[in-house]
């Protein structure tokens, strides 16, 4: 074999050794990635079965501000039709 054979084998392994490392950099990143998406993944569901009561609760609420803002409404109506002295 001549020197230049032996060269290019000794440059060719040294690049797929630089290669075989990098792709095994990447695999441990994807790695840590994946454990962090995974505990971000199950806090989020935590905290969407714990607010998931508040829904309804939400509705009702909503449905008693928009009685009151039709009868603050109704009041402010009223208001204006009786004098600025008596009115504050």
């Amino acid at each position: 074999m001549s020197v230049a054979a032996i060269a290019a084998l000794i440059v060719t392994g040294v690049l797929v050794l630089a290669l075989a490392g990098y792709l095994l950099w990447v695999v441990l990143l994807l790695r840590r990635l994946t454990d962090t998406l995974g505990k971000v993944v199950f806090g989020v569901d935590a905290i969407a079965h714990r607010v998931q009561p508040v829904n309804g609760l939400v509705g009702e609420i909503n449905g008693d501000l928009a009685a009151v803002a039709d009868a603050l409404e109704d009041l402010a109506v009223e208001l204006q039709g009786v004098p600025a002295a008596r009115a504050s």
